[in-house]
């Protein structure tokens, strides 16, 4: 069932107090007027809001309901509120397309968003596709998408797969030693980010020991903890995400594999270090978007803006996809005045976001070859306790610009074929 975020009405009073929420943005009358009489503009989110990816799926929603309420406070999207639906793809395949259809065909959005799940959002990039909807995959990190199978329509916020990889393979190989195992989860996220990982080992000389390849959802990873202590390996990969990560890390502390191998990874998530225990916070990883960037122009609002319909908490790279993803459509649709998806989708290509969406040193666009998002990797080691905060768990030592970690465009596969 859909969620629509503006439950209440789109008047004068709930437009002025959302814009003294967001800094006292003026919003003059004639704006209020017309924008009560106007339908509103709908994008459609498909996220797992259950399951293993519920806490990142949910803060990606948290991040698009706060871009809502800021857009809608700023006068909206060609003067027209817009209005957030959100439907849960359960990590289905068959359940996300439906969903898909359902927000194309009967609730008639305009753009869509989503998935987390890398084969829910190849999955529904085809209906998009069909339906000649603008679709940005938030969270879905699978090359292909931007890749191979790239689409007009189709948008990445997140990094790819690669673009992880390449972001901190070469660190852990000079710090931790050159023989992998891999802990990887059993679907189309987890087999190219272990790939590309694998491909930057071979490149600098070292080995892969093994590859245990784990259900989504698994629970108990004692087995195939046993086989990568049996290889002897340097370094123990743990690719699983969301709550498969955090069962995971915890088991290797507990039979101490940790003492006799380092324990490290690629893409590591603010949701998973909190759940887990202090002694499994171990480890060099990369973060997509973090939150503690000391001086970078926008951060310490989007912190503010966050803690405030977070319970107090900050936010994690989750809420900035969401966030971002909104931020990109109403953006471009109120630069290039019009919601035609094609005209969206070319104007989209080498946009950039501004600061205080970027909200990151680097520059931050999305390449007209392939789609993706030129965004940053945060590259830094695990903390056991936040220092500063409680919720600073990771120290940042380098912050590497996206032009630096992904492939070239001509080496992605994605060969962009526009409607006649």
């Amino acid at each position: 069932m859909a969620t629509p975020f503006q439950s209440r009405r789109f008047d004068r009073r709930s437009v002025l107090k959302g814009a003294a929420a967001l800094g006292g943005l003026s919003v003059a009358s004639p704006f209020v007027i017309a924008a009560r009489a106007e339908t509103p503009i709908r994008i459609g989110m498909i996220d797992p809001l259950t399951g293993v990816y519920a806490a990142v799926a949910q803060n990606e929603v948290m991040g698009a309901r706060l871009a809502v309420d800021q857009i809608n406070a700023a006068g909206g999207v060609l003067g027209r509120p817009i209005e957030l639906l959100v439907e849960d793809s359960a990590n289905d395949v068959g359940t996300g397309v439906q969903k898909a259809r359902k927000l194309i065909e009967r609730d008639q959005v305009s753009f869509l968003i989503g998935d987390v799940n890398s084969g829910v959002a190849q999955a529904i990039a085809q209906v998009s596709n069909e339906k000649r909807i603008l679709h940005i995959v938030s969270g879905g990190h699978t090359d292909s998408i931007t890749g191979a199978d790239c689409k007009w329509n189709v948008y990445r916020v997140c990094n790819t797969t690669s673009m992880e990889a390449n972001s901190v393979s070469s660190l852990l190989f000079s710090q931790y030693g050159k023989k992998w195992h891999f802990i990887t989860p059993d679907y189309a996220f987890g087999h190219t980010l272990q790939k590309a990982a694998a491909t930057d080992l071979a490149k600098l000389g070292g080995t892969v020991t093994g590859n245990e390849l784990t259900p989504l959802g698994t629970t108990d990873f004692s087995a195939y903890l046993i086989k990568a202590q049996a290889a002897s390996p340097d370094v123990i990969l743990v690719l699983p995400q969301g709550s498969d990560m955090v069962n995971c890390l915890k088991q290797i502390v507990q039979f101490g594999l940790n003492q006799q191998a380092h324990v490290a990874g690629l893409q590591q998530e603010l949701e998973a270090l909190e759940a887990m225990p202090p002694e499994a916070r171990i480890g060099i990883w990369m973060f997509e978007w973090y939150w503690n960037q000391p001086g970078v122009p926008g951060v310490d609002k989007f912190v503010a803006d966050i803690r405030k319909v977070n319970g107090g908490k900050v936010p994690t790279a989750r809420h900035w996809f969401g966030y971002t993803s909104v931020h990109t459509l109403a953006g471009v649709a109120n630069q290039q005045k019009t919601l035609d998806s094609v005209a969206l989708a070319k104007a989209l290509g080498n946009f950039e976001l501004p600061p205080e969406i970027k909200l990151q040193p680097n520059k931050c666009y999305y390449r007209a070859g392939d789609h993706q998002l030129m965004t940053s990797a945060f590259v830094g080691e695990a903390q056991s306790h936040g220092a500063s905060d409680p919720e600073d768990l990771f120290r940042v030592d380098h912050v590497i610009a996206g032009d630096a970690t992904a492939p070239a465009e001509g080496e992605t596969g994605c060969k962009i074929q526009w409607p006649a």
